[in-house]
């Protein structure tokens, strides 16, 4: 299944074969021929540069381990275009150069073309800007994500000593309630061993003393 930066690349490939045929063409054309390559090659560039956005954007969909290598792509293919608008722009200074022009409408194309090379160096730079931005801010993003999951592997290690340790203090509090009980039944002998102590010693001093008056009455 094609994916859809695969997609954008094939669109991308067509577009900067038709921009390189026609800034072939651009240096043979007549004025009349070349109005209408320099409008299809601008139309063209715009498109290309939106693909690139496009790309851009959909690069950060896919898969990790494939992720560099469409990157790498990607400023390749921001390299070939920006060589395409500069072989343009030169193209057009060449030819309209060696033009000796006949009439205020053919020098007011020239006028115009002038804005139009500077408009496209402005979205060149633009272009190269943006992604340096959007670059910056995955960069962000990707050391946000890692801190936050750093944050989240602390917490979670925590609740597990704060488990361990609920876990022992309740193993405390049994040895101690244990411990409590054993202590309570060794008093209760220790009371009972005095008691029956107590009794068999009563016993004892009565005997005797009963045995005494028995022999002093005879």
């Amino acid at each position: 299944m094609v994916s859809l930066f695969e997609n954008y690349e094939q669109q991308y490939s067509v577009l900067t074969a038709d921009i390189t045929a026609q800034i072939g063409l651009l240096g043979a054309s007549a004025t009349k021929d070349r109005r209408q390559l320099i409008s299809n090659i601008e139309k063209h560039v715009e498109e290309a540069q939106e693909l690139l956005e496009q790309m851009d954007l959909e690069v950060r969909e896919v898969e990790s381990n494939k992720r560099q290598r469409c990157r790498t792509k990607l400023d390749c293919y921001r390299a070939e275009l920006k060589r395409l608008t500069l072989e343009y722009i030169k193209a057009r200074s060449i030819k309209q150069g060696a033009l000796s022009y006949d009439s205020a409408e053919e020098f007011n194309d020239v006028r115009i073309s002038g804005d139009q090379k500077q408009r496209l160096l402005d979205n060149s730079e633009r272009i190269e800007r943006t992604g340096r931005q959007l670059e910056e801010g995955y960069k962000v993003m990707i050391e946000t994500q890692e801190i936050g999951t750093q944050v989240l592997q602390n917490l979670n290690d925590q609740r597990e000593t704060i488990q361990r340790t609920r876990s022992r203090l309740r193993e405390t509090d049994e040895e101690l309630g244990r411990s409590s009980r054993l202590m309570s039944s060794m008093i209760m002998r220790s009371i009972q061993q005095k008691v029956i102590l107590f009794i068999v010693g009563a016993c004892f001093i009565i005997a005797l003393s009963l045995g005494l008056y028995l022999g002093l009455s005879k």
